[in-house]
């Protein structure tokens, strides 16, 4: 049975959105009479009643969950070093805010996961971390919940609040800057599936495609051992590429690891530029060059975007612009 939100369950029920919320939550407000009759249309119609507004009222958990969604990379770790840069300032910026913050890593197991996490009552918002391969899931709930924000991609005509950079324009400074450094055998690494290494990929495919450079696609693994497993394999039966984008520095750092091992030279045999500007990229040999994503205000500004949501208020996604980085691996 398809699931429906407080303001479906409003319209059949015939009373007010406020009505539904209260009934739910058994509020003395509500006759006896309504309140079961609204209760038994939520079951009727696949209303969850522990999530959404209920959850959203009550707001006396003190904390905002922090949730990591890895359905397309089920052995990344809390440990990344992009999770790590995220993570601080977040924590930082939800305690200036009075917020506790209860940190969850999920591997979704159905189409409820996030409903799930919601409906336990821990939390009074959630902060979403990658929209991973769950973006469907996401927007399903952020139509019906309205404390969620999203470090991801932002996409025209979604329900869900997004944070993060403008990945397409990132992905065209890291061609461009490859072009114009004089390589002509371009790679890509990482999956173009994940909703921000799609628009990266996008904006480095339109980027080269306009000069007329060869291309190469690596869907990489983000795990740093993965990568670099998956790019020896690559080198091993294929002419390297002479310029590398990574979606990830975690990946333009695993690819340098496998390019050196094979005798390679960087920048002056390959050239790497990778996206994030974790805090160990200006420490790798050569320090990397990357696509700059201002985590710190990303924190801020996803902390910002939900204490919003929270006090019933609008807000609009925001994508931060990238800014290219130069080090001596590009």
């Amino acid at each position: 049975m398809k699931s429906i939100g407080l303001v479906e369950l409003a319209k059949i029920a015939g009373v007010a959105v406020s009505t539904v919320s209260r009934a739910l939550d058994d509020s003395p407000r509500v006759s006896a009479a309504t309140k079961a009759r609204i209760k038994a249309l939520a079951a009727e119609n696949g209303f969850r009643l522990n999530m959404t507004a209920s959850a959203l009222r009550k707001r006396r958990a003190g904390a905002i969950g922090v949730v990591i969604p890895l359905g397309h990379e089920i052995d990344q770790t809390l440990s990344d070093p992009f999770f790590m840069g995220l993570l601080g300032p977040l924590a930082d910026a939800l305690a200036r805010n009075g917020f506790d913050l209860l940190l969850s890593r999920v591997i979704p197991q159905d189409e409820r996961w996030l409903e799930d996490v919601i409906a336990a009552g821990r939390t009074d918002g959630i902060v979403l971390v990658g929209q991973s391969d769950q973006t469907e899931v996401i927007e399903r709930v952020a139509r019906q919940f309205a404390p969620l924000v999203v470090w991801g991609a932002r996409r025209p005509g979604l329900a869900q609040i997004t944070v993060g950079t403008d990945n397409i324009a990132g992905g065209t400074l890291a061609a461009r800057h490859l072009i114009s450094i004089g390589r002509r055998r371009l790679a890509f690494l990482g999956d173009p599936a994940v909703p921000e290494f799609a628009d990266r990929y996008e904006g480095f495919h339109r980027a080269i495609v306009a000069e007329g450079i060869e291309e190469i696609v690596l869907p990489l693994h983000l795990t740093d051992q993965n990568a670099y497993e998956d790019m020896a394999h690559f080198l091993e039966a294929h002419p390297a590429p002479d310029g590398i984008f990574a979606a990830s520095d975690v990946i333009a750092m695993s690819a340098m690891r496998a390019i050196t091992d094979q005798g390679l030279r960087i920048p002056q045999d390959v050239s790497v530029v990778g996206y994030d500007d974790i805090s160990v990229a200006a420490h790798m040999t050569p320090p990397l060059t990357t696509i700059r994503q201002d985590m710190r205000r990303g924190a801020e500004l996803l902390v910002e975007l939900l204490m919003r949501r929270l006090a019933g208020e609008e807000a609009d996604s925001i994508a931060m612009a990238p800014e290219l980085i130069l080090r001596g691996s590009a």
